[in-house]
């Protein structure tokens, strides 16, 4: 067997700072220095094996998924604040939920929801004003939580309560990311209380969206909405999701839904505003489409210059750039053994950017996708690979699509930054998206 290099201890500990700011240098050091896969030992009897060999990512999630789960990342940490839904569930529960809830994700039923979805996009956009430098990322991150709202409940949902929502979903993933980040400091969350502020914070959204479900239960209207397929869908045995499930699958859509398509979108606009050919580009194949006479759902499906330029965003700044998993069972790949309960994380971010699976990784090149991109499959995961794939990858992209035209369509996006800025916590996020917009 091939010895696998590690990082010592004493250097994760001497770094500490400067990876609880951004991981991603120390672990690029590493990467380049010790080869696509080295062990970091985080305690005295804790190590975690960070990847980025593309081929060891396709084997482990797909290839020989059935001997790997999720990290004790998702299957705990994150299920205390929104419970045990698809993205957190393992074995048996996680397979009966994908079985039921896919049917809700096929682009049949997501075509009901793109009128509302692409007025909350109007909506949401109206808030941008032209010859100004503002930060883009506030109103995307509130256009992407008022997309999954309205996608949701319709016109349901209180503001107020979405508002808290909102708070309580962004509150709480910052609270995770000091866990993760700060494990040492453990018992000082829970003894100051801290811990406990953020477990109410879960419990008061849980009670918000029981009393949603209630009132829609109750009235006996129906909207052709997410909420309303989630009350639809029957297991096997006919019988519906309990409503406590129902309550964490929600929550899992509010969390996963928003924060990943936010970012994404941020950094679109960013590198568009980079690269203004390519905002011709959107805009003229927007034209081309017949505008906005067009039938929505086929001018999504045809939007592959739009496309193009999105695959490429999420190449360079894949919003989930990390992805964990744990062997079940004691597993060899390329002469490397890894003990059973071995902790893996795949940089999908390194993944993205390496210069042997990809011609001029660090430059805005969306051409390379030109023919749907199928060519990278074994070596591209924005929304993850194998059965576990992101449910919700084409509800994003059709949402992404009547974004960027919208605003591109509207528009002529300018930099007011120097370069892109990232800020890694449970995902990808922007830093300094600083944008001037002039109308056409």
């Amino acid at each position: 067997m091939k010895k696998i290099p590690e990082v010592s201890l004493l250097k994760f500990i001497k770094h500490s700072l400067e990876i609880l700011k951004n991981p991603l240098p120390f672990h690029n050091k590493n990467f380049e220095a010790l080869g696509d896969i080295f062990k970091l030992n985080v305690g005295f009897n804790s190590k975690i094996y960070f990847c980025r060999d593309a081929g060891f990512a396709q084997y482990v999630l797909q290839k020989n998924q059935k001997n790997y789960t999720k990290s004790k990342i998702q299957t705990e940490d994150l299920v205390k604040y929104v419970g045990e839904g698809l993205l957190t569930s393992e074995g048996e529960k996680w397979k009966k939920q994908r079985k039921m809830m896919q049917p809700a994700f096929h682009k049949k039923q997501l075509q009901n929801l793109l009128d509302g979805m692409q007025q909350t996009i109007i909506s949401e956009f109206n808030k941008v004003e032209s010859n100004k430098t503002i930060d883009l990322f506030p109103i995307l991150n509130d256009l992407a939580f008022q997309t999954v709202v309205k996608s949701l409940f319709t016109q349901a949902a209180k503001n107020k309560d979405m508002e808290r929502l909102q708070y309580v979903t962004e509150a709480n993933q910052r609270m995770l990311v000091k866990e993760l980040r700060q494990p040492y400091l453990g018992w000082w969350f829970k003894i100051g209380g801290t811990l406990k502020k953020h477990l109410d914070l879960s419990e008061e959204a849980r009670v918000i969206l029981k009393r949603i479900v209630d009132q829609r239960k109750a009235s006996g209207q129906r909207y052709d909405d997410l909420l309303d397929m989630l009350l639809e869908t029957r297991y096997e045995d006919g019988l519906g999701m309990t409503e406590d499930q129902l309550i964490d699958e929600i929550l899992i859509i509010f969390t996963a839904g928003h924060e990943t398509t936010s970012n994404a979108l941020t950094f679109t606009f960013q590198l568009l505003a980079k690269h203004p050919e390519w905002q011709d580009k959107i805009y003229n194949e927007f034209i081309e489409l017949g505008g906005d006479n067009a039938d929505l759902m086929t001018r999504i499906s045809q939007s592959k210059v739009c496309q193009q330029v999105l695959e490429e965003s999420m190449r360079l700044y894949p919003p989930a750039y990390f992805i964990d998993r744990v062997n079940i069972e004691k597993d060899v790949f390329n002469e490397m053994e890894f003990e059973p309960g071995s902790n893996l994380l795949f940089s999908v971010y390194e993944i993205h950017r390496h210069p042997k699976l990809w011609d001029n990784p660090e430059s805005f090149v969306p051409e390379r996708f030109a023919n749907g991109g199928r060519q990278f499959s074994s070596q591209y995961f924005p929304f993850g690979a194998g059965p576990r794939k992101c449910i919700g990858n084409n509800f994003a992209m059709f949402e992404m699509i009547i974004a960027v035209t919208t605003l591109v369509k509207k528009f002529k996006i300018q930099p007011k930054f120097d370069y892109v800025k990232i800020t890694p916590l449970i995902t990808l996020k922007p830093k300094n998206a600083h944008l001037s917009f002039q109308k056409r």
